[in-house]
């Protein structure tokens, strides 16, 4: 089945209630790494739920998510070669520790590389709080639909790159995954068996399962909270980055930022540049 444009752009994607409680929000912090040291008093502000509670800004990400929708047959798509391009997140105002929250996520645009070329899909989703109406979170997403280009969709307009400066970085962070992270952090909601099944990732070219993006995400939020906002969730306003290449699990996650708003990551092992083209903006 091939993509239809005008399907896959107004597909119905219902709205997702969840419930937040304070393992949940414990859990995501130890799912993108924080808590490796129990002697790091700031982390287990995240981690120690006997303690007032702070949430991990990134973990908007999570929060009402639709689930691997582009695996159902009638949007057409490809799933196996679906790999996640961008992520922006907007933070209107700090996540809950508790409560009930609305997942909206809808269909953007839908851009035509051209036949072997694949397609982009945008597509946007708000966190809204299920009893006063108030808007936490809006996030903008960009997927990589490698096997679906030629479809006869619009080529354009394609989302512009943040361009990073051409010094050397001001800061760096270095933060270690674990081997079976991506298994942990598939719990969250993010079920994509390419994250967790080997037969699966080496049908989509990969040798091994690989770290969800949203989770290398997650670990360069970490790096950005340590770096420069003193582990205060309330000071990152806006974060947007491009996924560049894979993460392994138990690889090492370099984040290297610079103090103008930008960042970009690369793995130690293997030199690689993971996420580029980052941008933040803080209170």
């Amino acid at each position: 089945m091939a993509i239809v444009y005008e399907k896959l752009k107004n597909f119905p994607i219902p709205e997702v209630r969840q419930r937040i409680t304070t393992r949940d929000v414990v859990f995501y912090a130890l799912s993108i790494g924080f808590g490796q040291d129990p002697m790091d008093r700031d982390e287990l502000l995240f981690v120690d739920h006997h303690k007032p509670l702070r949430v991990v800004p990134s973990m908007a990400v999570v929060l009402g998510h639709p689930g691997f929708w582009l695996r159902l047959p009638e949007t057409g798509v490809d799933a196996v070669r679906v790999v996640h391009g961008e992520q922006g997140i907007i933070w209107h105002k700090p996540l809950p520790v508790e409560g009930e929250v609305i997942g909206r996520t809808r269909v953007v645009d839908v851009i035509d590389k051209g036949p072997g070329k694949g397609a982009l899909l945008y597509t946007e989703k708000q966190v809204w709080d299920a009893a006063s109406g108030a808007l936490y979170a809006t996030l903008s997403s960009t997927t990589f639909l490698r096997g679906d280009g030629g479809f006869g969709g619009p080529s354009g307009p394609v989302k512009p790159v943040h361009e990073l400066p051409p010094t050397a970085p001001d800061l760096v962070v270095d933060l270690p995954t674990r081997p079976e992270q991506a298994l942990y952090y598939r719990l969250n909601g993010d079920d994509n068996p390419l994250h967790a099944d080997p037969e699966f990732a080496a049908r989509a070219g990969f040798p091994r399962p690989i770290l969800h993006g949203l989770c290398t995400l997650g670990v360069v939020c970490r790096a950005l909270l340590r770096a420069m906002c003193g582990y205060n969730p309330a000071r990152l306003q806006e974060m947007e980055l491009r996924f560049s290449a894979p993460v392994f699990p138990g690889e090492t996650i370099r984040t290297e930022i610079w103090r103008n708003g930008s960042f970009r990551a690369r793995v130690l092992e293997r030199d690689v540049v993971v996420v580029n083209n980052g941008c933040f903006r803080l209170a």
